[in-house]
């Protein structure tokens, strides 16, 4: 197994753990670890992240629905939306120079960090 693989498949476990416990893992931890140990430039690691959520939330949801803790009405509520967000993040992302996506993440990573501490 390669090096690469192995960051690959620590990332996904991680992700899958602290999606569990938290409810992220994409944003907050699979890119960044692309980016930082993977090698994956900011854009291509968070197009990586959005396709491995398919199988996480999935995976998350049914898991969290055979505990009876899924809320599915909010779920579509929030879900469906979200869709429109996504294609205009991606549209928006195609236009973005890489180093201004990177600081605008970091900066959202760090407000939120700030108000869960507040909070």
């Amino acid at each position: 197994m390669t090096r690469h693989q192995q960051i690959l498949i620590i990332t996904g476990m991680g992700a899958g753990l602290f999606s569990a416990l938290f409810g992220v893992g994409g944003g907050v931890i699979i890119v960044p670890i692309l980016v930082l140990a993977g090698g994956y430039a900011q854009k291509r690691a968070s197009s990586v992240s959005l396709a491995a959520i398919i199988f996480i939330a999935l995976w998350g949801a049914l898991a969290q629905g055979a505990f009876g803790n899924v809320e599915w009405g909010a779920a579509l509520l929030v879900g469906i939306p979200a869709m429109a967000g996504v294609a205009f993040g991606i549209h928006l992302k195609h236009r973005l120079n890489t180093v201004v996506m990177q600081y605008c993440f970091a900066g959202l990573l760090a407000v939120i960090a700030v108000i869960l501490v507040v909070k």
